[in-house]
C-alpha cells in the first residue's frame, strides 16, 4: 500500500497525491490556502486521529493513477491550469448564477438563507472572473515568458513575486468567501422541500469549491513556488 506520512505537509500529499484531495476535502482539511501545515498538526486541530487519516488516504491513493501535473514545468502548468480549472470556471459561474438566482426566486420565502447564498455567490463570482483575466492576460504570459528565458526578463511589475503575492491575497478572500457559503447552507444540506434546480445548485456550488480548492493549491504551492525560484536562478 501507498504511505502516507503524517508529518508532510498537506501541500506536499496532495501534490504527490491529488487523488486523496477530496477524501481531504471531506474532513475539513485545508491543503491549499493553509496546505503548510503537517498532517498531523491538522489532524489535531480538527480532533481527528492522524494515523487513521493517513491510513485513509494511503488506501485512496492506491486505487488511483493520480495525475501528472505536478511534473510539469512552469509554462506547462500554466498552461494545464488555464485549460482545466479557468475554462472550468468560465463555464461554472454563469450556469452556477442562474440556479442560484432560480432557487432564491422560488425558495427564498420559506429559506431566508438563500438571499445570503445568492449575495456570498454574486461577490465570489465577481472577485473570481477578474482575478481569471488577470493571470490570463499578466501573469501566466509572465510565467511562460520567464520558462523560456535564458536571462531574467524586466517585467513592468517588478519581479514576479508582486503580482503573485496579489493573486494569494485574493486566493484567502476567495476561500473565506466559499467558506461561509458552506457555512450558510449548512454544508450544502438540500432541504426536504428542495426541488431539482436546489439540488442541482448545491451540489454545483459544492463542486465549484472542491475545483477551486485544487486551483488554488496548484497555484499557491506548486506553480508559484516554482516561478519565483526560477526567475532567481536566471542571470540579470
Amino acid at each position: 500500500m501507498t504511505a502516507i506520512d503524517p508529518h508532510r505537509t498537506l501541500a506536499d500529499v496532495v501534490t504527490s497525491h491529488p487523488e486523496v484531495a477530496r477524501a481531504l476535502e471531506r474532513r475539513g482539511l485545508d491543503y491549499c490556502c493553509h496546505g503548510d501545515r503537517s498532517l498531523t498538526e491538522a489532524c489535531r486541530a480538527a480532533d481527528l486521529d492522524p494515523a487513521v487519516i493517513a491510513a485513509e488516504l494511503a488506501a485512496v491513493a492506491q486505487t488511483s493513477d493520480g495525475e501528472s501535473w505536478a511534473d510539469l514545468d512552469v509554462g506547462a502548468l500554466a498552461d494545464h491550469i488555464e485549460a482545466t480549472h479557468h475554462q472550468y470556471l468560465w463555464r461554472e459561474l454563469p450556469r452556477l448564477s442562474e440556479l442560484v438566482e432560480k432557487i432564491v426566486a422560488v425558495h427564498g420565502d420559506h429559506h431566508p438563507e438563500l438571499a445570503e447564498v445568492a449575495t456570498l455567490f454574486t461577490v465570489l463570482r465577481a472577485e473570481l472572473e477578474p482575478h481569471l483575466a488577470k493571470e490570463e492576460r499578466v501573469l501566466f504570459p509572465m510565467i511562460r515568458e520567464l520558462a523560456h528565458a535564458t536571462n531574467r526578463p524586466t517585467f513592468h511589475c517588478g519581479v514576479i513575486g508582486n503580482p503573485i503575492s496579489m493573486m494569494m491575497r485574493e486566493h484567502e478572500h476567495a476561500g473565506e468567501l466559499l467558506e461561509r457559503l458552506r457555512t450558510t447552507t449548512d454544508d450544502y444540506r438540500v432541504p426536504d422541500d428542495g426541488c431539482t434546480s436546489y439540488r442541482a445548485c448545491y451540489e454545483g456550488l459544492a463542486e465549484l469549491e472542491a475545483d477551486t480548492h485544487l486551483h488554488v493549491h496548484k497555484e499557491n504551492n506548486v506553480l508559484f513556488p516554482a516561478v519565483v525560484e526560477l526567475e532567481h536562478s536566471l542571470p540579470e
